[in-house]
């Protein structure tokens, strides 16, 4: 599907780089620095689509014709957001709280053009089985999730053998919800051109 105007998608992230290639558009990847911060006021289900529109804020001074898409994801139990470990130690905590139970992934997306900021959260809902201490050590010695928000990734090895249900899509999990990003980009897509007329 080929867009009105030029897509850069903000983000560093090989799996969001991934999904969007596989949905067929045209982009280049161009990250600005950006502080994640928000209110501590701010309730949960809102800090995704915050922080993505503060990474869109750090492009409008010029953005031109250009779209740019941004997105955030965070994992939650018990209310409390779960973010990049810092280490091993904080790793193994992280999925030691997530063993044995369910917890939400939620993906905020910001779509900033001239004419409109468009922001939304996708919710999933992850169930985890009981992971033992040797299946959480041989994950994060292989796999090292220390960019991965809640210390793991729902495609890697740990995902694999250790996830009993989803609730939402895989894809929000992953870090883009790509059925929500297909609809919005939509909006922008040159008109599909029609069947050859016959003389």
């Amino acid at each position: 599907m080929q867009l009105t105007r030029p897509l850069v998608l903000a983000s560093h992230s090989p799996r969001r780089r991934q999904l969007l290639n596989e949905l067929g558009f045209s982009f280049r990847t161009e990250v600005r620095p950006t502080e994640e911060t928000f209110p501590e006021s701010l309730p949960v289900a809102e800090v995704p689509s915050f922080l993505a529109r503060q990474k869109a804020d750090r492009f409008r001074p010029d953005l031109a014709d250009r779209l740019v898409l941004c997105a955030d994801t965070i994992v939650v139990v018990d209310d409390r957001i779960l973010n990049k470990p810092a280490d091993a130690v904080e790793a193994a905590d992280m999925l030691r709280r997530l063993s044995g139970r369910a917890h939400q992934v939620m993906t905020g997306v910001c779509l900033l053009s001239a004419e409109a900021t468009e922001s939304f959260t996708d919710t999933a809902e992850v169930v985890f089985k009981p992971l033992d201490a040797e299946e959480i050590r041989y994950y994060i010695d292989q796999y090292r999730p220390f960019d991965k928000a809640g210390a793991y990734g729902v495609q890697e090895w740990i995902g694999m053998i250790g996830i009993e249900r989803i609730e939402g899509s895989f894809y929000t999990i992953m870090g883009l919800p790509v059925h929500r990003v297909y609809e919005a980009l939509r909006r922008y897509a040159l008109p599909a051109a029609g069947p050859a007329l016959r003389s």
